[in-house]
């Protein structure tokens, strides 16, 4: 994995929740103070060590991380949060370099971006983990106050129980209204 956080002190960006049906969407910003082995991407990481990674990860850098709500992403899409989460991470981050994940800079000057980053960049991988954790700690907090839906297990995403549990009990406060659910459709 490419060091970068040792030279220039590289804040690298990520997010999660892009595309569930439910729950919000979470960007993180990170900036290590040393490096730490074990990092990827962190859909590359079973849950067990992106939790140990997670603890190990913010006792060891300057972070942030955004949430944006369900509601938020209906008013003004996803991509427009992405901005706005990239821009709260530029103010709250002191560092000149930053990268994000991707293939966009979502229209802010002078964001380097780059594909696959979280799984080549130790800083980004290391958003891509907060990013998810703190995602996926939300959910199955929040499933309690939804047992119905079992937001634990699929943590909003798509999968055919969460679609059948939108069919019996309707969409909940947490449900990204403005997402079309092809398996709803008549």
């Amino acid at each position: 994995m490419e060091v970068l956080s040792m030279t220039n002190g590289l804040c690298g960006i990520d997010e999660a929740g892009r595309g569930p049906f439910a729950g919000p969407m979470v960007v993180a910003g990170v900036k290590l103070h040393k490096q730490i082995d074990e990092l990827n991407d962190s859909k590359k990481l079973s849950e067990k060590k992106r939790e140990k990674l997670f603890d190990i990860i913010v006792e060891n850098s300057d972070y942030h991380i955004v949430f944006s709500t369900a509601q938020q992403i209906d008013e003004f899409g996803i991509s427009i949060c992405i901005k706005n989460s990239i821009l709260e991470i530029i103010k709250n981050i002191d560092t000149q370099d930053f990268l994000m994940d991707g293939n966009t800079s979502f229209g802010i000057e002078n964001l380097p971006y780059k594909i696959k980053a979280d799984a080549s960049v130790s800083e980004v991988a290391a958003a891509s983990i907060l990013a998810k954790v703190s995602r996926d700690r939300y959910m199955v907090d929040i499933a309690k106050q939804y047992p119905q839906y079992q937001f634990d297990k699929h943590k909003g995403y798509g999968t055919k129980a969460h679609t059948q549990a939108i069919k019996e009990h309707g969409l909940c406060d947490i449900h990204r209204k403005s997402f079309r659910i092809k398996a709803l459709e008549k």
